[in-house]
């Protein structure tokens, strides 16, 4: 087949033919390309040698994950659960060589067996208890989010020293997470092109009744396929806790749609039958190159989103063009000697124009650069939030009149999306970085790349630990959480019950808001707290878990928020109590919780000033570039905001 490939028209229509042939025959590897030709025609910092193993390295966690939702997708399943069960296999790794004393190799084992676990309740679910994949792995999904909180206590924890080397780099250059991925996925494509069980999913994808009645067991099968997913998702949860130096218990949320996503673009069909390694990682790479690419161009946070997602569909319709122009899936055995020595000249020839790309726009970059103090990153640890909006404008307003480049970035409280983030700025070359962590222990392997490229780091809001910053820019959240604790005591006369509104588990803003709460009640040994519980900074969830209190404890006198946005949910949970036979305190003083301080809905916010935050971390991280001398904590007053001195407040 290859002799005749060879032997086709050679004139123009047939040489075009052929191209067409060949880029539609590899709709991944095609857009894969062209992203990396666009990527380095637009920004000179992306065909660096230090950029491309980030974006290795930022691949490597999805490629592991979406290896395993291989398995499940090419016999016709879907497994929404590898993201959770990645987070409880590294999150059991960390308790039990931590704080059970486990030795680390029988840690790594019992993390494994976890994900093994979590595979084969997800198998037995769809085969025998006759679940759809998608309600089995969603259930587990929840329960394993849950379990992994449960056992953390909403806490990360630190990673075991010898595991946590599997975040640092071989030889000064290779990255381990990279190697990792290579391994899995070499096992990837043994497994389905050369194994029983491999053949197996393709028969069971592409006709279950017709694998059944050929005498497949494919009840045991599905066992089989699901404990590889899990197991694939345990790999993953290790890497990416390594990367953080901590088991983060709200890692990798989301990331289960990223997997499948790789999956697809890779040329799997979610009506199973079809599917190979290196398509899914290839998808996988898509998903890396896109987001590390629209870091370094400076796109915003929102229309990266929006970008991302163009891409998958558009990747996802040319995979369906290709199929309706005949072109004809690859299956473990199904192609020839022919077929696959036509398969690998395609990749050498990609490899070739790569090679050439490369070169190229590493020539024609070459030498032109802007200056590097006029350039910096703000990591933010989200933007579905008004307070750090309003960090962001602060910091906007300050790099504006000071005529510099400020790119910012939206980690969406995920620490290894910050991780990807901080680590794009490092090998962009970014004169100062500004960085308001997730979570403090997971931003500090990524801060210390930044030390290591001698790039200056200033914290806001939040510190981050275990690297160097020239100045943290900060609020003193626990001293906060004190006085929103004496305002609501005061307020109700040193007596009542009141329910705390949490968090997001794991954040250190909800720990020491919480944390200077509980200490400043110790002085009034009148009020006791009924009920807390986490609504995650979020002003829809606040109103649900207030409206879910309220059943159970309907007379409370007060209610303190660890953020303004929940302490408006619960106002709207409580109607015409707020203000009146029920007091709210919340925290940040966002524009929204002064406007109901105002009215007289919020008691009081105990309110920082996030723009002036912004402002002066920027100032900071110019100075710091200039390699002028900063103050190491600079402290940006609270205060208590009430109906009383609201109107004088300059927020």
């Amino acid at each position: 087949m290859a002799a005749d490939t060879l032997k086709s028209p050679t004139g123009a229509g047939g040489a075009s033919g052929g191209l067409r042939r060949l880029l539609l025959d590899n709709g991944a590897l095609t857009a894969l390309i062209v992203l990396v030709i666009a990527m380095s025609a637009l920004s000179g910092d992306f065909l660096t040698a230090d950029n491309l193993l980030n974006v290795g390295v930022q691949a490597a966690v999805t490629a592991i994950l979406a290896f395993g939702v291989t398995f499940v997708i090419v016999s016709a399943g879907i497994d929404l659960s590898v993201g959770s069960v990645a987070a409880l296999s590294a999150t059991v790794l960390a308790w039990s060589a931590t704080s059970q004393g486990v030795p680390v190799v029988l840690a790594v084992l019992l993390a494994v067996v976890t994900g093994i676990v979590c595979g084969l309740v997800n198998g037995f679910l769809v085969s025998y208890g006759k679940l759809p994949s998608f309600i089995a792995t969603l259930a587990m999904l929840s329960v394993a989010r849950g379990l992994s909180l449960v056992i953390s206590q909403g806490s990360p924890i630190a990673f075991p020293d010898s595991v946590s080397h599997l975040g640092d780099t071989l030889g000064g250059w290779l990255p381990v997470p990279v190697l990792v991925m290579v391994v899995m996925g070499l096992l990837t494509a043994f497994v389905l092109g050369r194994t029983y069980i491999g053949r197996s999913m393709y028969a069971i994808g592409g006709n279950e009744e017709a694998a059944r009645l050929s005498g497949l067991r494919v009840k045991r099968q599905k066992l089989v396929i699901y404990a590889l997913s899990g197991l694939f998702a345990a790999a993953a949860g290790i890497v990416l806790a390594a990367r953080l130096s901590s088991a983060q218990p709200q890692a990798a949320q989301g990331y289960e749609l990223d997997a499948i996503a790789a999956v697809v673009i890779g040329g799997a069909s979610l009506a199973g039958g079809t599917g190979k390694a290196s398509g899914t990682l290839i998808g996988a790479l898509i998903l890396a190159v896109l987001r590390n690419g629209l870091n370094l161009l400076s796109v915003s946070a929102f229309w990266q989103q929006v970008v991302i997602g163009v891409v998958i569909a558009l990747a996802v319709l040319f995979d369906t063009l290709r199929r309706k122009a005949g072109a004809t899936p690859v299956a473990a055995g199904a192609s020839g000697g022919g077929n696959r020595g036509k398969q690998a000249a395609t990749y050498v020839l990609a490899a070739v124009v790569a090679a050439a790309v490369v070169g190229a726009m590493s020539f024609l970059h070459n030498g032109g650069s802007t200056a590097k103090n006029q350039r910096i990153g703000l990591s933010l640890s989200t933007l579905n939030n008004p307070f750090f909006v309003q960090i962001r404008a602060g910091a906007e307003a300050e790099a504006k009149r000071r005529g510099v480049d400020l790119t910012v970035t939206d980690a969406q409280n995920d620490a290894s999306q910050q991780a990807n983030q901080l680590q794009n700025f490092t090998s962009g070359g970014l004169g100062a970085i500004v960085v308001n962590p997730v979570d403090s222990d997971a931003a500090g392997p990524s801060v210390r790349s930044a030390n290591t490229a001698d790039i200056p780091v200033v914290a806001v809001d939040r510190g981050v630990n275990k690297a160097e910053t020239d100045a943290l820019v900060a609020s003193d959240n626990v001293a906060g959480g004190r006085q929103g604790a004496k305002a609501l005591a005061e307020k109700l006369g040193g007596k009542g019950t009141i329910v705390i509104l949490q968090g997001q588990a794991g954040t250190s803003a909800s720990r020491e808001r919480g944390a200077g709460f509980a200490e400043g009640l110790k002085d009034y040994p009148g009020i006791e707290v009924v009920a807390k519980q986490p609504a995650d900074f979020d002003r829809t969830k606040g109103l649900d878990v207030m409206t879910n209190l309220l059943q159970a404890h309907p007379d409370i006198d007060g209610v303190f928020a660890e953020n303004d946005e929940m302490a408006l949910g619960a106002v709207k949970a409580l109607g015409a109590k707020a203000g009146k036979s029920v007091q709210v305190v919340g925290f940040d003083g966002t524009p929204d919780g002064l406007k109901a301080v105002e009215a007289g809905t919020l008691y009081a916010s105990v309110a920082q000033q996030p723009r002036e935050l912004g402002r002066i971390a920027v100032d900071n991280a110019l100075r710091a570039a200039e390699g002028k001398k900063v103050s190491e904590t600079v402290k940006v007053p609270v205060k208590v905001v009430t109906k009383e001195n609201v109107a004088g407040f300059g927020g």
